[in-house]
């Protein structure tokens, strides 16, 4: 009797392990599907954000990623005045370069891999499909990693914010993080700030903040510590951070010994060995870009700005329509955001004190501003579809109009050159306009004969005028000056509209005649010109002899 009361006890006992396993299934299969639902909208959005970004926004996205990692990769590529002082490390473009070898290796560095795909197209869809047609494979796929790692960060906040708070305040933070326009025109770009932007994002989700359920210390801090190797000013925005979390810690001893001193110490020694083994000596590179940028004040020589430019222009910029329910956010979010407010302040605090500023400088905290702008739309009621409404509508416009349309002609200009490299007559090309105005080898890849404008920064304050300087002062004395006899002239010109009107004489006096006339920008400003062309010249025997 009793053993038939056990088998009874156990039967029942299997019966409801085999309910709640039922249950947890059920429960589960909604979860499985918004995680899915999630992840593939943000691949997807980045994605078509990726392609809809055609336009150049400064120099360092192709000068210090891209062409640095051709070089790596192909030994050709020019290596600016940074790489010389050692104060850039080689691992950022490393990953380039190991990308570029393998689409080598599998034939598939061609551009005429794309015509063939994209002929088609570029006969319906006009401008958007023909400069993808023109632009490498190997340009499109380091871009596509970036916006790839972009959409794993956007969906890692979206459930971060949903644990600390609930789907409603989830939903919109995440809402206002994908309207971002600055987000959408820098993601994608092969730029440090972008990188130190998607994983500052990252760590944060792993960062213990009170209520997170995916705290992870290793994980953090393996981020951070990448972070600090890509780009040394990311330690600013973590400081406050790493501080609050040893504070909070109850074990510290073990946190130092078994998270702070192993991770720091391979964040130390692995870019060490890295950096030395390409530079070809023993060095230290976040040491010298301290030295260099911030110590010898250098980085002044690329322009300054007040020291309230940040506040008054920089920052507005960015966080742009987002700015009034930022302001909200800092006084509705929960008590548990208040650390990463002081984190924002303490970022542009100190980067207000460095004369050289730029908008990318401060970008990583722009992730940090979108959940305080969702907490302000979580809260709204009566006007919150109308604020959602109008903030979609500015950022898209804005959105579209920097990416599609503002300064792509310094990309544009390079599918013309690239074709150059087909030419039997061993084409000569200057780029007669301000330096590092287009991009270079990485968007032409070819060994085709180039030139460019030098601007090497005065590193002895002897107030030398850089070549740059004095091409800009005087245009048709340098080209004389540079190029006293036909046999030495360029047989290609690319220069800006504003340049054209004055070396119209040298234009004609050599026989040079407008091949390419490119759409730049409504905004010229300084050296940068509406437009650019392309002049070729017609050579005359003597140019043989």
């Amino acid at each position: 009797m009793e053993t038939l009361r056990q088998r009874s006890h156990f039967a029942r006992n299997e019966e409801d392990v085999k309910l709640e396993k039922s249950q947890k299934r059920k429960d589960s299969s909604p979860l499985r599907t918004e995680v899915l639902r999630v992840a593939a909208f943000c691949v997807i959005f980045r994605v078509v954000n990726c392609f809809l970004v055609q336009s150049s926004f400064v120099p360092d996205e192709f000068w210090q990623s891209v062409e640095v990692a051709h070089r790596m990769a192909f030994n050709y590529g020019h290596l600016t005045w940074e790489w010389k002082e050692g104060i850039r490390g080689f691992i950022y473009p490393l990953c380039f370069a190991a990308i570029y070898k393998i689409l080598h290796w599998i034939h598939c560095d061609s551009v005429y891999l794309l015509e063939s795909v994209f002929f088609i197209l570029s006969l319906y869809s006009g401008m958007f499909w023909s400069n993808m047609i023109l632009l490498p494979l190997q340009i499109w796929t380091p871009r596509l990693l970036h916006a790839l790692a972009t959409a794993f960060a956007d969906f890692k906040l979206f459930f971060l914010v949903q644990e600390l708070e609930n789907r409603d305040v989830a939903k919109w933070t995440f809402f206002c993080h994908l309207c971002s326009w600055f987000t959408w025109y820098c993601c994608s770009r092969t730029l440090t700030n972008s990188v130190e932007t998607t994983i500052t994002c990252l760590a944060l989700c792993y960062f213990p903040l009170p209520a997170s359920k995916t705290y992870s210390s290793k994980k953090y801090l393996s981020l951070v510590a990448l972070a600090i190797i890509v780009r040394p000013t990311t330690l600013i925005v973590w400081l406050p951070l790493l501080m609050y979390h040893f504070w909070q810690e109850k074990n510290k001893l073990r946190l130092i010994a078994q998270d702070y001193i192993p991770i720091g110490a391979l964040a130390l020694v692995i870019p060490t060995i890295i950096d030395s083994i390409f530079y070809g000596k023993w060095i230290f590179v976040h040491f010298n870009f301290l030295k260099v940028n911030v110590l010898d004040g250098k980085a002044g020589f690329f322009g300054t700005e007040p020291w309230h430019w940040y506040l008054t222009e920089g920052f507005p910029v960015i966080i742009g329509p987002h700015a009034p329910l930022f302001l909200c956010g800092c006084f509705l979010a929960s008590r548990r955001y208040r650390i990463l407010l002081v984190a924002i302040a303490l970022f542009v605090g100190v980067h207000s004190l460095l004369p050289h500023k730029e908008l990318r400088f401060i970008y990583p905290v722009l992730p940090f501003c979108m959940i305080f702008c969702g907490a302000t739309l979580a809260r709204m009621r009566a006007w919150r579809r109308a604020a959602a409404a109008g903030l979609l509508a500015s950022n898209l416009l804005m959105a579209l109009y920097t990416g599609l349309i503002h300064q792509r002609g310094a990309l544009d200009i390079m599918s013309h050159v690239h074709a150059l490299c087909h030419d039997v007559s061993q084409p000569d090309v200057l780029f007669a306009m301000s330096c590092h105005s287009t991009p270079y080898y990485s968007h032409v890849h070819c060994p085709l004969k180039m030139r460019f404008l030098q601007c090497l920064p005065d590193l002895s304050h002897a107030g030398n005028l850089t070549e740059t300087d004095r091409f800009n002062d005087d245009p048709l004395l340098w080209l004389r000056t540079s190029y006293p006899n036909a046999r030495s002239l360029p047989t290609h010109l690319v220069v800006f509209d504003i340049t054209e009107k004055k070396i119209t004489e040298y234009l004609r006096e050599n026989d040079y005649t407008k091949t390419t006339d490119i759409f730049h920008t409504h905004f010229p400003d300084g050296g940068v010109g509406g437009r650019i062309f392309i002049y070729e010249r017609h050579r005359q025997p003597q140019d043989h002899v």
